[in-house]
């Protein structure tokens, strides 16, 4: 285990903004797609609704190469899509987003969403990030899964990047878990015993009609399918790539600390999976300035201890997977804040200095569009 390398990829979601004032596009262009996949290939994809894109970089085996595909694929796809007088934006919610003006993607796929969930797919206006970290031969990712869950509300409190909804300030730093609440199968997963009991209740509700496979399980982390991986869900799209880079590497050292340590958070209770969705709630709520319950002690811990305990647990690993920069700039996070923390200080400065809400809202798209595409301080 100690020579295993814990290769990774990433997925991050986007929306398309027209440049001429920042508002989201109603569609894509019909050949856009075409020149994306001549120029960048498989890497990107299209999404439920017209309005956005989705790539995903190849398996990757340092932090270097994540950074330099995470920049290429960003700064490629924001090139053409320039050419098309169109943005890139990196946020889990869009500001001026209105979902009862969105196009649907014609797909099989999305025809069968839509048919089944109706007006909670419709209301799918929001753009995530997911990691995948490749698990050893042997190791049963679900019951890895189980000992990873008590850390997801952290994965999400770094990244929120989602404070507007329906182009109002929801009081929310992730409005985007609120939405994903709508969703059956969607949140923090149950507890399953191992990877046959999870494959059994997927073949269950497939058996039933519920579900084609188990990539309709939408949880904040699951088993993925067609890969030998764990799959981190629950974080917002990070607009700053150096935000997205230091949670994809602190995923991936998390994961390596527990399969080198076995027993370490192994123990549960019957509290111990609604605490988790009480953290959830918190950091969708407050981002970096939660405070977290520890199960354990029966006190809420400040979101920058949280973080602190996590790094000490994993610095041997960051060590070994050459991590220790991008661990680093954690503490920068919780200096200057989320993306989400940004929207809202420039929306209230604009809104203090006498724009309109409109005004304010559409200077909040500015900044995400030059910050989706900027190049990472800590390259």
């Amino acid at each position: 285990m100690n020579s295993f390398p814990y290769t990774f990829g990433i997925e991050e979601e986007y929306f398309l903004a027209l440049a001429a004032d920042g508002s989201l596009a109603p569609c894509i262009p019909d050949h856009f797609l075409a020149r994306a996949h001549a120029r960048l290939g498989d890497a990107v994809t299209s999404e439920l609704l017209q309005s956005q894109i989705e790539i995903a970089s190849p398996v990757l085996s340092s932090m270097r190469e994540a950074r330099e595909q995470l920049m290429h694929l960003r700064s490629a796809l924001a090139q053409m899509l320039a050419e098309e007088d169109l943005q890139l934006i990196a946020a889990s919610t869009h500001p001026l987003g209105a979902w009862r003006e969105q196009q649907v993607t014609v797909k099989p796929r999305y025809d069968r969403l839509l048919s089944d969930f109706r007006i909670v797919g419709q209301r799918n206006l929001v753009c995530g990030m997911h990691v995948h970290v490749e698990i050893p031969a042997g190791t049963d990712r679900v019951r890895l899964m189980n000992r990873i869950m008590p850390w997801l509300p952290v994965f999400l409190a770094l990244s929120t990047s989602s404070p507007f909804w329906d182009q109002r300030v929801t009081g929310l730093m992730s409005y985007r878990q609120a939405i994903y609440d709508e969703w059956p199968r969607s949140g923090i997963p149950d507890f399953f015993d191992d990877e046959a009991d999870y494959d059994a209740f997927a073949t269950l509700l497939h058996g039933a009609g519920a579900l084609a496979d188990a990539s309709f399980l939408w949880w904040a982390i699951r088993p993925a399918m067609k890969f030998p991986t764990l799959e981190l869900r629950i974080a917002d799209v990070c607009t700053s790539a150096d935000d997205a880079l230091a949670l994809a590497a602190l995923f991936r050292c998390l994961i390596a600390m527990l399969v080198r340590n076995p027993q370490h958070g192994a123990q549960r209770s019957t509290h111990t999976r609604r605490l988790i969705d009480e953290n959830r709630w918190r950091a969708k709520r407050d981002s970096t300035g939660a405070s977290l319950i520890d199960e354990g002690s029966g006190s809420a811990v400040p979101m920058r201890q949280v973080i602190a305990n996590l790094v000490d647990l994993v610095a041997e690993d960051a060590q070994r997977l050459e991590c220790v920069p991008e661990l680093q700039h954690l503490t920068r996070i919780l200096d200057r804040g989320t993306s989400a923390h940004a929207q809202l200080r420039i929306y209230n400065d604009a809104r203090a200095a006498g724009d309109s809400q409109d005004r304010a809202l559409r200077r909040v798209v500015e900044w995400l569009s030059n910050e989706t595409t900027a190049t990472p301080a800590d390259a």
